[in-house]
């Protein structure tokens, strides 16, 4: 693992904000705004609560997903939703410009100002899963998102498993999982931009009936989640 790292946390899909210019383009499109297409449901306070903990920068959006998807790289398939596929592509390339790239290049900033300052970076990109998907259940509650080819992460989230599974054991802690690692997504993109000596990145997934029950369980998981980190790299 890396000695002594800065913490950043990055929240890419934290709110289902559409901007003016483009609401005409979502109107019927509520109920599926408000859904787990439209946002990563309860991902905006658990970011603030892990950037508060850790005294990290948080990079955050909320514009919606269904706009442009900030966690996809340019080209992807699902870049851009079936609101926005089918714009000319010169009004593709203004979300782009607009959105998409401001928000890549305020995170390159940020880590290359922390690791200017402290060598090196552990990046936590958070997000939220829908607890069914075609009527299937995931047997999973916090996924852990990591490289398996890179030492260090796998390290991180090994030994981060297994202190959140004595601190919460009534979840079900896995790692790379509801997802792959490795997957296509910012993280992804960062490890082939920056060496493992000077950058860790995981990616967070949980699932929403977590959140979405709120109470003692969900305030006991933020807590949970930053403490046991912390604990790690201390």
């Amino acid at each position: 693992m890396l000695e002594r790292p800065a913490f950043l946390i990055s929240c890419e899909h934290g709110g289902n904000r559409v901007p003016a210019e483009y609401r005409l383009l979502f109107a019927g499109a509520e109920a599926l705004l408000v859904s787990h297409r439209g946002y990563d449901i309860g991902v905006l306070p658990l970011a603030r609560d892990f950037a508060r903990r850790l005294n990290a920068p948080l990079v955050v959006s909320e514009i919606s997903r269904l706009l442009i998807d900030l966690n996809r790289s340019e080209g992807h398939l699902k870049l851009f939703s079936e609101l926005t596929r089918r714009l000319p592509k010169s009004e593709r390339e203004q979300i782009l410009s607009s959105y998409y790239g401001p928000y890549r290049r305020q995170m390159r900033q940020k880590l290359q100002k922390q690791i200017s300052r402290d060598g090196a970076v552990i990046h936590l990109s958070l997000h939220s899963f829908v607890p069914v998907l075609d009527g299937r259940e995931r047997q999973v509650d916090i996924g852990l998102l990591y490289d398996p080819a890179r030492t260090g992460e796998s390290e991180l989230c090994s030994l981060w498993q297994q202190q959140l599974q004595v601190a919460l054991p009534q979840l079900r802690i896995r790692r790379n999982a509801p997802y792959r690692g490795t997957s296509d997504g910012l993280v992804t993109a960062l490890r082939q931009e920056l060496p493992e000596a000077q950058y860790l990145g995981v990616e967070v997934e949980v699932n929403q009936s977590l959140p979405q029950a709120g109470g003692e369980l969900w305030a006991q998981v933020q807590q949970e989640l930053a403490e046991t980190l912390k604990e790690l790299v201390e």
